[in-house]
């Protein structure tokens, strides 16, 4: 499976749906009022931008990749991404509070 067009749009919306799915779980569980009902419809969103990758790969947009492949891909990058926020953060940090 090659880094080409298709993996990049696959790969964004499978962050994507993974981000407005976790924020929309966070809101909803620790939001009142409209913001619980905004949490729920970012998390049905992140579901619906999922569901819509998955009938992209079925539809043949991808060529021979396989989901599964593209999945570990984007949680591969996924995975990059955090790792390095969480060393930016750490650095961030750091220096803060060392002035």
């Amino acid at each position: 499976m090659g880094l080409d067009a298709w993996t990049f749009v696959t790969v964004l919306l499978l962050t994507l749906g993974l981000g407005l799915f976790l924020a929309g779980i966070f809101t909803a569980y620790f939001g009142r009022g409209k913001s619980r009902m905004v949490g729920t419809v970012l998390t049905i969103i992140g579901i619906l931008v999922w569901i819509g990758s998955y009938a992209g790969y079925y539809g043949d947009y991808f060529g021979t990749t396989t989901f599964i492949e593209v999945l570990k891909y984007g949680l591969f990058f996924v995975g990059a991404f955090v790792i390095g926020a969480i060393i930016a953060l750490g650095i961030f940090l750091v220096a803060i509070m060392k002035t």
